[in-house]
């Protein structure tokens, strides 16, 4: 906890807008923010550094090139205890998106994505029913997502 005393206001709002669109360039990020270009990108690096930022992601629209089907799946492990283990081998499963451990019903929670329903059908008996460990799973598919964004962390 004693690394994030080290983030201040202008980190936030170099984050914040980061957030929002991570190709905006450093320059035009300095222009918002009111300061130099050089202080993003040494804030930056202190960031990740600190491993407050671990890197930039690309939002794709996985319908438009052939997956249609996604889908969040409650897995019930036969030991909470393997969690490490079974989440490890689910890595390695280029469907899965998502893997939590979680309270309530689950052990885990995993999303994936599949190009169709016979798709997704061997997505989970041949691979994510076949990890040891998996004592059961429950599928849900996603028929729309109306939200996906970031933390709004300047607004809070």
């Amino acid at each position: 906890m004693d690394k994030n005393l080290d983030i201040d206001n202008i980190d936030i709002k170099i984050l914040a807008e980061l957030m929002k669109d991570a190709k905006t360039p450093y320059t035009e990020i300095a222009e918002r923010v009111f300061v130099s270009g050089g202080t993003v990108h040494v804030r930056m690096k202190k960031l990740e550094k600190l491993g407050v930022v671990r890197g930039a992601s690309l939002s794709v629209n996985f319908a438009q090139l052939g997956y249609d089907i996604t889908a969040f799946i409650g897995i019930y492990l036969e030991r909470s205890s393997m969690f490490e283990e079974v989440a490890q081998k689910l890595e390695h499963i280029p469907e899965v998106l998502n893997i939590n451990y979680t309270t309530g019903e689950y052990s885990m929670f995993i999303r994936i994505i599949c190009r169709d329903t016979a798709h997704l059908r061997e997505v989970l008996h041949e691979k994510i029913q076949s990890v040891p460990g998996i004592f059961r799973t429950e599928t849900m598919i996603s028929l729309q997502e109306r939200l996906h964004r970031p933390l709004q962390i300047a607004d809070l």
